[in-house]
């Protein structure tokens, strides 16, 4: 296995390129900034516009209002003056008295909203100077001399007098007026030019945010999307395998890291890769080892199905012959050597057929398929018959056994050797009474079942429960129970090839219960258990 790649890791070597995390803080800044900027200019220009509106519509043109007022005041006052010259009719006196306090009023108001806009006052303090002026020498004159007698000859002199000093105000009133007009004029046109720059400097704030977003998201195409999207291009082309695809360096100063990092693990990919190799070569070569073997184990099986076979046959046959032909000439001891020779010469082929069974399974019955176990039950009680009616076993069974995924040939076996079990080691003294039951997998209550089969026979001690699925393993001798000790190490070999599992419940005292389990391939039901005499055959 080599080293890391040629090329350090970028931050190993203090590269100054800023992170993918600085590029955002930077863009981000650079925004936060813009907004600040565009918020004070906006604020600006909007307190701006708000001031030119305030002056003309709370000033302006109130101040424009209140000299009509002023103006009309000093009218009412010409008009009851004179009027009270012509009639010596006091109620005359009442516009008049009436205008100069209106007058007054006017003018203080009219005082406070022309407050800074010097020529404006200027205007306001001519007309309060000349109508102060009008009032001393022509009208509070006039009114204090006005009698019956008089009246002809002050209407003939006041008419010129007051004539021409009114004339006076009310050229001061269009100077007013003309100033105040200017004075709106000047407010509409301010308060115009204030909206049209407030206007083109927020257009101009929204077109520099847009070029600036614009910028800022092609910086962040160039500096990160863009070589994130070239790793990961490079990253998902490894992973096709192209383990020689080199990857390529560039970006922020994190992101080549992670480029550099991931080019190590290709590296290192690569020299693991290089020893799979080598250990697939070795594993070929196992296995061409392994299917030779095979070979010569299958050429063995043969041979000692057929022709180690044949000589035993011939022994048992010319002992027969010996015992048969020459009885009467042996002894007692003579007898019992060829019974001796022909009773092994047949458990030798007995134990030649179940090592042949026990090497077989898994290798030449490989099917997997459906099998109903009630079928498989069945088969095997029928196989089972004459024990059966030898022992007159009662069998408790399920209305109906599920579907599992296996070899039914092997399934059958494995009836067989279970259920004849619980037949030979049975109590001779009581009947022999069998359960087999079948539940959900507690282990895996979707995907498989247990099974149990459950006899009253002598029962199996609980320190011999592993040793006897071990091959050729008997707890008892064979003048006692006949055997050759491969039933259950074939019952185990039979559920461990279909993925199951198998053992003794120790727990269970009245008997021997032996419990497995298989996978299943679908969910069949289960019925009431029933009692079914096995000599009956099945329920098939």
């Amino acid at each position: 296995m080599t080293g890391p790649s040629a090329e350090a890791p970028d931050r190993r070597r203090g590269d100054p390129r800023m992170t993918v995390q600085g590029w955002f803080l930077l863009v981000l800044a650079v925004m936060s900034v813009l907004v600040a900027l565009g918020t004070a200019v906006g604020s600006q220009m909007l307190h701006r516009t708000q001031v030119a509106s305030d002056r003309l519509v709370q000033r302006v043109q109130p101040a424009q209002a209140e000299a009509y007022r002023l103006q009309a005041a000093l009218i009412d006052q010409e008009t009851g003056a004179r009027g009270y010259a012509l009639t010596v009719d006091r109620q005359f006196l009442q516009p008049y008295t009436q205008g100069h306090d209106d007058e007054k009023a006017s003018a203080a108001r009219l005082r406070g909203l022309l407050s800074g806009d010097a020529d404006l006052l200027v205007d306001l303090r001519r007309i309060e100077d000349a109508a102060a002026a009008w009032r001393r020498d022509y009208a509070d004159p006039l009114v204090a001399g006005a009698t019956a007698d008089r009246r002809q000859e002050l209407d003939r002199a006041a008419a010129t007098e007051a004539k021409g000093a009114f004339d006076r105000i009310r050229r001061l009133f269009d100077a007013q007026n003309a100033g105040l007009a200017e004075a709106r004029d000047a407010g509409v046109a301010d308060l115009g030019h204030a909206r049209a720059v407030r206007n083109g400097v927020l257009t101009g704030l929204v077109g520099l945010f847009f070029v600036t977003t614009i910028g800022m998201t092609l910086l962040l195409w160039l500096l990160v999307i863009r070589p994130l999207a070239i790793l990961s291009g490079s990253t998902r082309q490894i992973a096709g395998g192209d383990f020689d695809h080199p990857i390529s360096r560039n970006g922020p100063r994190d992101i080549r890291a992670v480029a550099s990092d991931v080019d190590s693990m290709r590296h290192r990919i690569m020299d693991e890769l290089g020893s799979s190799r080598e250990l697939a070569a070795d594993l070929d070569a196992q296995a061409l080892e392994l299917r030779r073997s095979n070979a010569e184990l299958e050429q063995f099986a043969y041979v000692a199905s057929h022709d180690l076979q044949e000589p035993l046959r011939k022994v048992a046959s010319f002992c027969q012959l010996l015992e048969k032909r020459y009885g009467d000439s042996l002894d007692e001891r003579g007898q019992q050597y060829i019974d001796f020779a022909v009773d092994g010469a047949k458990r030798m082929q007995v134990l030649i057929t179940d090592l042949l069974t026990f090497s077989r399974v898994g290798r030449v019955n490989d099917t997997d398929e459906p099998v109903g176990l009630d079928p498989t039950l069945d088969k095997a009680l029928v196989n089972l018959a004459s024990a059966v009616e030898e022992s007159g076993a009662v069998l408790e069974r399920p209305g109906e056994l599920p579907v599992v995924d296996g070899d039914p040939t092997l399934l059958v076996m494995l009836w067989q050797n279970l259920v004849g079990n619980a037949i030979k080691f049975r109590v001779p003294e009581r009947p022999s009474v069998i359960t087999v039951d079948c539940v959900p997998d507690p282990d895996a209550p979707d995907d498989g079942w247990l099974l149990t089969v459950t006899d009253n026979g002598i029962g199996i001690p609980p320190e011999f429960a592993e040793k006897v699925f071990v091959i050729f393993q008997r707890l008892h001798g064979r003048d006692s129970y006949s055997g050759t000790g491969i039933g259950l190490s074939l019952c185990k070999k039979i559920v461990d090839h279909h993925g199951g599992r198998i053992w003794i419940d120790t727990t269970y005292a009245a008997g021997t219960r032996i419990c497995f389990t298989l996978p299943a391939h679908s969910v069949a039901g289960r019925g009431d258990r029933s009692a079914v005499p096995l000599e009956e055959g099945s329920n098939a």
